[in-house]
């Protein structure tokens, strides 16, 4: 073997012991992209949450109007009335009822355009301008 091919082994060896600029870019680049398109799905999967998270409240609410009217034998239109037929405190909620003719109403108003778009898709709740709202007969 002659002394310049050693020398070439050598440079070879050097060269292969790590990444070069461009290629440790590109990876990065490439993580880059697949984190920004994690982030747009989970915007939505978010706002669909909230929106189930809304509509189970009212389910909840229309079921807890219902034994109290089943124990009073009439409606209520004071959510702090329902606090003993549901585990949450309702003094705090942003939930509203209205009765009309029989009938008790539990309604939230919504303002941000997502969720407003993900409950549009839910069928269980009716949409009136920003309010959505659920009937209890």
């Amino acid at each position: 073997m002659r002394r310049g091919d050693i020398n070439l082994k050598k440079m070879l060896k050097r060269k292969s012991k790590g990444f070069t600029l461009v290629e440790l870019l590109i990876v990065v680049i490439i993580i880059g992209i697949l984190a920004g398109m994690m982030m747009l799905s989970t915007g939505s999967a978010t706002a669909k949450a909230e929106a189930t998270k809304i509509v189970s409240d009212m389910r909840n609410l229309k079921a807890a109007a219902v034994m109290y009217y089943a124990d009073n034998s009439e409606w209520t239109t004071d959510i702090a009335s329902l606090d003993k037929y549901v585990d949450a405190d309702m003094t705090s909620t942003d939930y509203s009822l209205t009765s009309a003719d029989n009938k008790i109403r539990v309604s939230k108003t919504v303002t941000d355009t997502d969720i407003k778009a993900a409950l549009d898709k839910i069928s269980a709740v009716s949409k009136s301008g920003d309010v959505y709202s659920m009937i209890v007969k």
